[in-house]
Order: C-alpha cells, then sequence, then structure tokens
C-alpha cells in the first residue's frame, strides 16, 4: 500500500516586496512561517517571479539577503537541506528571467533525489546548495527567457518572462517542478476589444512552448507541477458587456488619431453615474466589492483563459478571491487597486499524471488546500498561492 508525506507548494510575485521594503516583507515573511507551520510540509517548494522589483538593479543586493533569511531562518531550522536558485545577474539581458526558486528538506526525509540535466542522472541532496546568478552553470537546473521572436506582430515589448524546471525523486515517486511566469496585459482597452484577447493568444505560445519542452524527447516526462504567475485574465470584453449591460459607453480618442484613450460607461438614468472607467492603464468599477463578495465566485466563469489547456492540465477548485492587484497600502490589505480588473494571475497547476500522485485524503483529514497567503494582511500587489497535499510514494 503506498504511504505518503506532507508537501507545499508556493507560487509568489514578489516584485512589489523589493519596491516596498519594510512592513510588507515582515508580514509576507510571518504569512509564510505560518503557514509552513500549520501544515508540517515535509518538502517545500517556493517559486517567486518579479525577484528585486522594478528597481530589480538597485534592490538584488537585498534579494540575495532575502532569500538567505528565509534559508538560515529559526522557522526553517527543521529543513536540513534546501536547494535555492535566483536568477539575478540582470547584465546578462538575453537570459535574465528575475526568477527564484527555493526548495526544503525536512530532517525527517531520508530518500530524495533531485536531476542533474547536464549528466542525466539524479543524484542525492545534501547540505544547502545555494545558486545565485545567471544560473547557466547550475546542472539541477533547466532555465529559459522566452525568445523576442515570439511576437514579432503585436509589437510586443520583449520582457524578461520564462521558466525555471527542476526534477526530483522522492520516496521511489518522480516529477517535474516548473516556476512559470507569463506576459501580462499591455493595456486594458486592448484587452477589451476582442475575446479572447491578443494577450492570451501570446500567453498560450509561451505556455505550450513550455509543455512541449517538458515532453520532448530529452528527458523522459514526469508528472509536473506548474506554479507561478500565469497572468491569467478575465475575458475583460465579456466582462465589461455584463457588468455595462445597461449603461451609455463614451469613447475618448487620442489626439486627431482613432485610437481610443478612454472608455466610459454611466448609467442610462438621469444620474448618469459613473460604472466603470477603462484607460491603459485604469479599471475603475464602482462596485468592486463585488470581486471580494463569496470569493469572487460570480466572476469565474469569465476565468476561461486556462480552459484552453485542458488537454494537458489540471487545477484544484478555486475557492479564493483574485490573487491580483492589490493596494500596496499597509493599512488597505483586502483592497483591489484600479489598474486593472482583478484575476486568478498566480496559480498552482498540475499534469493529469500528477493528480494520480496527490492522497486526497480520509474521513478526518483535510486533504488538498488550495487557497492564498496573507489574505488580510498586505503581500503586496499580488496575494501569494499555496497548495497543500499529501504526494503518493513508494517508500517510507
Amino acid at each position: 500500500m503506498a504511504s505518503y508525506l506532507n508537501v507545499l507548494l508556493v507560487t509568489a510575485n514578489v516584485g512589489s516586496l523589493f519596491d516596498n521594503l519594510g512592513e510588507i516583507e515582515r508580514d509576507w515573511l510571518r504569512e509564510f512561517y505560518k503557514t509552513v507551520h500549520r501544515h508540517q510540509p515535509r518538502f517545500i517548494a517556493l517559486h517567486c517571479q518579479e525577484v528585486g522589483g522594478k528597481d530589480y538593479e538597485l534592490n538584488m543586493d537585498h534579494v540575495e539577503m532575502f532569500f538567505r533569511n528565509i534559508l538560515f531562518s529559526e522557522e526553517m531550522k527543521d529543513f536540513d537541506r534546501a536547494c535555492v536558485y535566483v536568477d539575478k545577474d540582470f547584465k546578462i539581458k538575453n537570459n535574465f528571467t528575475a526568477l527564484g526558486s527555493m526548495y526544503f528538506i525536512h530532517k525527517s526525509l531520508k530518500q530524495i533525489y533531485h536531476y542533474d540535466f547536464k549528466v542525466k542522472e539524479f543524484k542525492a541532496v545534501s547540505g544547502r546548495n545555494i545558486h545565485l546568478g545567471s544560473l547557466d552553470s547550475s546542472a539541477t537546473l533547466e532555465k529559459e527567457r522566452f525568445s523576442k521572436n515570439f511576437w514579432p506582430d503585436v509589437g510586443f515589448k520583449w520582457s524578461r518572462k520564462g521558466y525555471m524546471r527542476t526534477r526530483w525523486i522522492i520516496h521511489n515517486r518522480g516529477f517535474d517542478l516548473v516556476n512559470v511566469h507569463l506576459f501580462h496585459d499591455v493595456s486594458n482597452i486592448v484587452a477589451c476589444r476582442t475575446s479572447p484577447s491578443v494577450y492570451s493568444g501570446n500567453r498560450e505560445k509561451a505556455f505550450r512552448y513550455i509543455i512541449n519542452r517538458l515532453s520532448d524527447n530529452r528527458y523522459t516526462p514526469l508528472p509536473f507541477f506548474m506554479f507561478g504567475d500565469f497572468n491569467f485574465r478575465l475575458d475583460t470584453r465579456s466582462l465589461v458587456q455584463a457588468l455595462c449591460s445597461s449603461a451609455e459607453i463614451k469613447t475618448v480618442k487620442k489626439g486627431t488619431s482613432n485610437e481610443e484613450e478612454k472608455m466610459i460607461y454611466k448609467e442610462k438614468d438621469s444620474d448618469h453615474k459613473l460604472v466603470l472607467r477603462i484607460e491603459k492603464k485604469v479599471f475603475e468599477y464602482q462596485h468592486q466589492a463585488a470581486f471580494r463578495e463569496e470569493n469572487g465566485k460570480a466572476f469565474l466563469k469569465y476565468d476561461k483563459e486556462i480552459d484552453r489547456y485542458n488537454d494537458v492540465i489540471g487545477e484544484e477548485e478555486i475557492q479564493f478571491p483574485p490573487s491580483y492587484p492589490y493596494s500596496e497600502d499597509y493599512s488597505q490589505p483586502t483592497q483591489f487597486i484600479n489598474t486593472r480588473c482583478p484575476a486568478w494571475c498566480d496559480r498552482v497547476l498540475l499534469s493529469h499524471s500528477a493528480r494520480h500522485i496527490i492522497h486526497r485524503g480520509e474521513e478526518g483529514e483535510s486533504g488538498v488546500i488550495y487557497d492564498t497567503l496573507g489574505s488580510n494582511v498586505c503581500m503586496g500587489d499580488h496575494k501569494p498561492v499555496f497548495m497543500f497535499f499529501g504526494l503518493k510514494t513508494n517508500g517510507h
């Protein structure tokens, strides 16, 4: 009979954490440690995106301190082995992804191996292995920045998005862990033009590229968990049509051009109250609180982007509010800001084969938990998302 061990997967876009060092960072760490303490996992994977924030050139010294502080903290003392990979060499512009991945192994876990992609064999994990820089020489990691020629037709600015992959065997159970950061919506107005949006198509190209890399013939395919900032957005065109079905629309053009600069929706009654205002980086909906009611359940029907990948991945049921975009004001931890339409950008996805190696729990057990960290605490503009579960193993 197969046994199981507890695993915690966490994804966190930490960009605004480094842009607002201080109280947010302290609360972020406290919430992370609380989650570890509450669930008592024996293996932890923490995937970070936007390491260093917008001012990464200035913040990189603190990046190293941040990861080392977690690694050697009192709260993590029972994890006697670890692997840390932080892509922090921004001077190598063609390769820089600003991704960081941390893996913690509890002292009670005996049989764990990670894969050496260069010699194509698994090796036992020992000690604390810290890899900082471009990571090109890290044999136990596969890292890639998405090529700039993915999107020659939409004038998309080449950004530092990409993925990292590690491969593991724990108690004779093999799997891949993939840290992902896909492309955002550049303009709310452009996102409204078509359903699905052009940005959704960009993300699909990158997503399918990763899937192809995970399943090509270089290595034996294994079950995989992909968790990161996928930047999945709600179907904005359909959503706006539903929110503003009884409103009048006024379109403001940019100068003498035909390019839309603003879309303003007002009630048709005598008061003409503002319902929604959309600009390139403005999504001001007057009833924003609706996205928090019942954890935003009413809006999940517009979360269609993930449906494109049902052939290769699955996901636990979402029962938490959108993970982005939150106020970075310390006093407003649950308030969305009016820059983008709230969406479930941060996710933990898994291959269909990975679903078969998850222990679903028996009567009296919690089973799988899929939720956010720090729901009532300021964690930056993204709420970290975690998945806690029992991994079926073939050993003790």
